[in-house]
């Protein structure tokens, strides 16, 4: 068993306190630091100055946290500039969870690491879409529908000018959905367009004629704003049934 000692409120500590706090923890036989920020009061630049500062303090040898929390939504951008200024070990919660506004949440800062700043990481992003779900059902709370990595509409397409653009993912998308265990799916509501009803009609089985793609997209529109809210498969289905039905 390792001791990591950590500086509750360190950020706010006068650099030579924080400088003897820490001298005094690996004296007394820690072997590793933490750097924290307990009220989630820094900003990315003071964060990796802060960080880079206990790099130097005790050099490369002794392994270096950072623990941050999301008061001012800075949380992901603060954890990657820990890792900017030396930090070999970023603490954080799935979904970012936490006290007040939460901690950094760990799938986003891992997926932005990898995939703005090449660092690699020790976690299979794979399967953290299948973990966050089960930490939301057992803590018993939602998570908003937009959220980075693991929010449910990440990967749907509801624009028609990006549906049109579905067959080339990089266009539309930062990152594959596979590198998260995503599936990438368009729906259907206001803002579709024609080529969302093209997919989504071949996507069930369903054969129209351009003519009815033309009429089921007005009815598709008209049905999202009534209802403010997505057109599901069962609708759509019953909507092309509807206007394929001879006159």
């Amino acid at each position: 068993m390792k001791v990591a000692f950590f500086t509750v409120d360190g950020t706010r500590t006068q650099l030579e306190v924080l400088r003897d706090f820490y001298k005094n923890a690996l004296d007394a036989g820690a072997e590793e630091l933490v750097v924290v920020d307990t009220i989630g009061a820094c900003g990315p630049e003071a964060v990796e100055f802060l960080v880079r500062q206990v790099r130097e303090w005790f050099g490369a040898q002794v392994p270096l946290h950072f623990h941050g929390h999301n008061d001012f939504g800075l949380a992901t951008a603060c954890a990657v500039a820990a890792v900017r200024g030396g930090a070999e070990w970023i603490q954080g919660t799935i979904n970012g969870m936490g006290e007040r506004a939460g901690n950094a949440d760990i799938g986003e800062v891992a997926m932005a690491l990898s995939g703005l700043y090449g660092v690699p990481v020790e976690l299979n992003l794979k399967q953290i879409r299948e973990v966050s779900g089960l930490v939301r059902r057992a803590a018993g709370h939602e998570m908003e529908p937009w959220k980075p990595v693991v929010g449910e509409n990440l990967f749907m397409r509801e624009s028609g000018a990006v549906a049109s653009q579905f067959h080339i993912p990089e266009a539309i998308e930062p990152y594959s959905a596979e590198l998260v265990g995503a599936t990438r799916e368009v729906v259907l509501g206001k803002k579709s367009g024609i080529d969302s009803i093209a997919i989504k009609s071949k996507e069930l089985g369903i054969s129209l004629t351009t003519e009815q793609q033309q009429a089921v997209l007005a009815v598709v529109k008209r049905t999202g704003t009534e209802k403010r809210g997505l057109v599901s498969d069962a609708e759509f289905r019953e909507i092309c049934a509807k206007l394929q039905q001879p006159v």
